[in-house]
C-alpha cells in the first residue's frame, strides 16, 4: 500500500461511490472493511498508512466504543470518524469521549468527505504511526524549535548537517528540556520526512511486553497472540524510531537491539526468519549512561553505537535567554486553545518566570503559562496566576526590586488554590479529564483521587456539579 488511503470499517455499500473519485481526484485509496476483526487487523499491522478511519456506529452492536478505545491506544493521532445511520446526542457524547475526531451523520456526500480529507492531505500522514505524542502540535505538526541561545542553535546547525545521513544518534538532557522535539526536527530535516516517525518509551512497559512492541510477534508465539504484530521497527520502515529514556531497558533488549544496529535485521518473537529492516534510530536518555555502565546497567558496546552522534541539551535555566520567547509562544498557544482572545504578560508575571529555576525545565513552563492563560482574569496575566503554589515568593527582575515579594490579594490556603485550579481545568476541558490532568501536569490517576476526595469536603467556591460526577 503506497498510496494514502483511508480505511472504511463500515458494511454500508454507499461508500464504493467514492472510491474511484478519491483515487482520481485526491490520489487516496479507499479500504473497506465490513467486519470488526478484519479492520483490528488492518489497524494492528499498518495503521501508519492510513489518514483516516471511518468507523461505523452500528458495526458492533451495542456501541463501537470498545475498538475506538482500542484503536485510540494503538494509535493515539490517528483520525477516527465515527459514522452513523441513526445519529443520536448520546451516541456523539460517548465517541467524542473516547477520542473520536467527529461524529457524522450517514451515507456522507462527495463535498462533505473531501472537506473532512483536505486538512489531512495537506498535512501528509496524520497518524504517522506515532506512539506517545509527546510535543506535537494540536494540528498534528511538529512542535518548532524555538531559541536564540547559541549553544541550542549550534545543536541546531548540527542536527540540520546529521539529519540527511543514517548516523544514529543520542540525545541527552534533563527531563523536559526537549529531546523528542529535536528528535522530529532531525526527521523532519532528514530524506526519511516522508516516512513514518514512531516513538516508544522504554520506561513505559515491562522487557516482555517491551520485546514485542519493539520487534512484533508471530501468531501462537505466547499465550494471546491471537494474529501477527508487527513491531515498532517495521512499522518505522523508510523512517526513524525514537527510543526515549533508552536508560531504562533491560540489558537482555539491550543485547537484541545491538545486533539490530548492527544487521539492520530484527527477528519477531516466535519467527524463524529475520526480517531487514531500513530505519533510522534516535535514542534519548535523562540520564548519565557513563555512570550507568560503570554500574553494569547499560551496556558499553550498545553506548558506542548509539552515540554516534552525540547531543547535549541544555536545561533551562542555562538559557534563559529564551524563557521570555518561550513563554510568548505558549501563551499565545493557550489562548487560542482556551479561547481567552488577547492576553499578555504583566512585567512582574515575565520577571517571576525569568528568575524562576525551572527544574522541570521548558515543560514546567508550559504547564505554568498554561495555568496562568486558565486563571488569568481580563487581558492580562499576572505572578500569581502563574505560581503553582500560591504562598511562594517570587523575586522581580530588576535589582532595585529585588527583595519585593508578589502575592495573593487575599489570603487562601493551598487547599483551596488547589481545587480552584483543578476546578477550571476541567471546565475548560469540557469535563475531559485527560485533557485537564495533562493540563494541570498531574496524571489522570491523581486527578481522580483529588475529585474523589473533593466529594466528602464542602467547597463553597468551586462550581462541583458537573465535573466530579
Amino acid at each position: 500500500m503506497e498510496k494514502k488511503a483511508i480505511l472504511v470499517i463500515d458494511a454500508d455499500p454507499h461508500w464504493e461511490d467514492f472510491r474511484l473519485r478519491l483515487n482520481k481526484s485526491l490520489e487516496v485509496e479507499l479500504i473497506q472493511v465490513a467486519s470488526e476483526i478484519r479492520g483490528r487487523e488492518l489497524l494492528l499491522q499498518q495503521h501508519h498508512f492510513f489518514l483516516m478511519v471511518a468507523l461505523s456506529e452500528t458495526l458492533s452492536e451495542p456501541g463501537i466504543t470498545g475498538l475506538l478505545a482500542e484503536i485510540k491506544q494503538e494509535a493515539p493521532f490517528l483520525p477516527v470518524f465515527v459514522v452513523s445511520r441513526r445519529p443520536t446526542v448520546e451516541g456523539a457524547v460517548a465517541a467524542m469521549r473516547r477520542g473520536a475526531q467527529d461524529y457524522l451523520s450517514s451515507p456522507l456526500n462527495w463535498d462533505r468527505l473531501k472537506e473532512i480529507l483536505t486538512p489531512y492531505l495537506k498535512n501528509g500522514n496524520a497518524s504517522g504511526g506515532l506512539a506517545g505524542g509527546k510535543g506535537r502540535e494540536e494540528s498534528g505538526g511538529a512542535r518548532p524549535v524555538i531559541t536564540r541561545d547559541p549553544v541550542m542553535l549550534q545543536l541546531l546547525r548540527m542536527a540540520e548537517a546529521i539529519a540527511p545521513t543514517k548516523a544514529t544518534a543520542l540525545i541527552q538532557g534533563e527531563s523536559g528540556t526537549g529531546k523528542e522535539i529535536l528528535a522530529r526536527f532531525i526527521h523532519a530535516k532528514s530524506d526519511r520526512a516522508q516516512g513514518p516517525f514512531i516513538a516508544l518509551n522504554c520506561a513505559s512497559l515491562p522487557e516482555g511486553l517491551l520485546e514485542s512492541e519493539l520487534f512484533g510477534h508471530e501468531k501462537g508465539a505466547f499465550t494471546g497472540a491471537i494474529m501477527r504484530k508487527l513491531g515498532k521497527f517495521e512499522l518505522a520502515q523508510n523512517g526513524t524510531i525514537l527510543l526515549d529514556e533508552i536508560s531504562e531497558m533491560h540489558p537482555h533488549l539491550q543485547a537484541k537491539l545491538l545486533r539490530v544496529l548492527q544487521e539492520n535485521e530484527i527477528d519477531r518473537v516466535g519467527g524463524r526468519h529475520p526480517v531487514p529492516i531500513n530505519v533510522r534510530v534516535i535514542a534519548t536518555t535523562n540520564r548519565n549512561l557513563q555512570e550507568a555502565i560503570q554500574q553494569n546497567r547499560f551496556r558499553e558496546d550498545l553506548f558506542y553505537r548509539l552515540n554516534v552522534i552525540s547531543f547535549n541539551l541544555p536545561a533551562l535555566r542555562a538559557r534563559r535567554g529564551d524563557i521570555p520567547l518561550l513563554a510568548e509562544y505558549f501563551l499565545h498557544r493557550y489562548a487560542k486553545l482556551f479561547g481567552k482572545g488577547a492576553v499578555k504578560f504583566t512585567s512582574q508575571a515575565l520577571a517571576a518566570l525569568e528568575n524562576a529555576e525551572w527544574p522541570g525545565n521548558v515543560r514546567e513552563l508550559e504547564n505554568a503559562v498554561a495555568r496562568g492563560v486558565l486563571l488569568s482574569q481580563g487581558s492580562q496575566v499576572q505572578p500569581r496566576d502563574i505560581l503553582a503554589d500560591p504562598q511562594a515568593e517570587v523575586i522581580a527582575a530588576a535589582p532595585a526590586a529585588a527583595g519585593a515579594r508578589v502575592k495573593l490579594d487575599k489570603p487562601v490556603t493551598l487547599r483551596e488554590m488547589e481545587q480552584n485550579l483543578i476546578f477550571q481545568a476541567l471546565d475548560e476541558t469540557a469535563g475531559n479529564r485527560t485533557h485537564a490532568a495533562k493540563l494541570l501536569g498531574i496524571s489522570v490517576r491523581t486527578l481522580r483521587n483529588k475529585l474523589h476526595e473533593y466529594r466528602s469536603i464542602p467547597f463553597p467556591g468551586a462550581n462541583q456539579s458537573s465535573q466530579v460526577a
